[in-house]
Parts: C-alpha cells; sequence; structure tokens
C-alpha cells in the first residue's frame, strides 16, 4: 500500500508516475489531498481549457468530464492508461483519490514524490486543483 500525499506535486508528473506504479505491480495506490495538486501554467487558459472540456459533454450524452477535484485526479491517471482493456481496468481498480486525508490513512506514512515537486516550477504560474474545481462549481 502507498499513500501519496498530492500537496504541491505537479498533476501531469504525479499522474504518469502513479500510472507507471500501478501497471508495474499489485499494491494498492492511494492518494491523499487531491484538491492540493498544482497544474502549471496560466490561470486563465488552464480555467479555459478545463471549462471547454466540462462543458464539452452531458453526463447523459457525450464525454463526461468530472467536477471534483478527486475525480479529476483519477480521470487524469486513467489517461494514462489502458483502461479499455483488462490490464488497465484492474490497474485502476487499485486506485484510490481522496480530497483531503481520510480517518483511515491518518496514521498512514505519507509519501511525495521529488520528481513532481512544484519547485520544479521557474516561474509563479500554477493553479491548484481545488481552485479549478471550485471555479467549474464543485461542490466538495
Amino acid at each position: 500500500m502507498t499513500v501519496i500525499d498530492a500537496k504541491g506535486l505537479i498533476l501531469g508528473r504525479l499522474a504518469s508516475t502513479v500510472a507507471k506504479q500501478l501497471l508495474s505491480g499489485d499494491e494498492k495506490v492511494y492518494i491523499v489531498n487531491a484538491e492540493k495538486a498544482v497544474i502549471s501554467g496560466s490561470k486563465a487558459t488552464t480555467l479555459k481549457e478545463y471549462r471547454e472540456s466540462r462543458d464539452r459533454g452531458a453526463k447523459e450524452f457525450g464525454p463526461y468530464f468530472p467536477k471534483r477535484p478527486d475525480r479529476i485526479m483519477k480521470r487524469t491517471v486513467r489517461g494514462m492508461l489502458p483502461y479499455k482493456r483488462a490490464r488497465g481496468r484492474d490497474a485502476m481498480s487499485r486506485l484510490k483519490v481522496y480530497v483531503g486525508v481520510p480517518l483511515e490513512l491518518r496514521d498512514a506514512e505519507l509519501i511525495t514524490l521529488e520528481n513532481a515537486d512544484m519547485n520544479r516550477l521557474s516561474s509563479n504560474k500554477y493553479i491548484e486543483l481545488g481552485e479549478v474545481s471550485f471555479k467549474m462549481g464543485a461542490k466538495f
């Protein structure tokens, strides 16, 4: 069992590392504090792109894009897995993403990923995933 703290980690780098971990082994991966992950780039551009993804479809028909930060994180990891094949479905079943830290994981050792740290960013152009979700209308 691996518990990763997403606070201050870049979303795409975190997702790619988690996807590799899920495909390589049989251990479960838990991501906590999903709302504190960051997306690099300007705030306006990022919000525009996420809003376009959200408005493209509806839950009844078309591509459904989530609003909540834990679901956005899970969707990002899913995009890096062969989720339509048995291997990818099995990998996705071993991933759990949480907003905040749930009670059952309070005592677990939280791991942070050095290669996904936001200190790698050369500029201060970034936005937290929780803020993106809030602007899209999520209630978490």
